[in-house]
């Protein structure tokens, strides 16, 4: 199961980076950066 969420969180992160196109926030930036760490440790690990 931690290898589905984590898989799910790594491309809501990549999602979001794709949305960077629009303008940027900062908190936008930070969840992105977020994801991608959790969902790569819940895939990996």
């Amino acid at each position: 199961m931690k290898r589905v969420c984590g898989f799910a969180l790594f491309f809501l992160a990549l999602g979001i980076i794709f949305s960077m196109i629009l303008p940027k926030t900062f908190i936008e930036v930070l969840i992105a950066i977020i994801c991608l760490i959790l969902g790569y440790n819940l895939f990996c690990c």
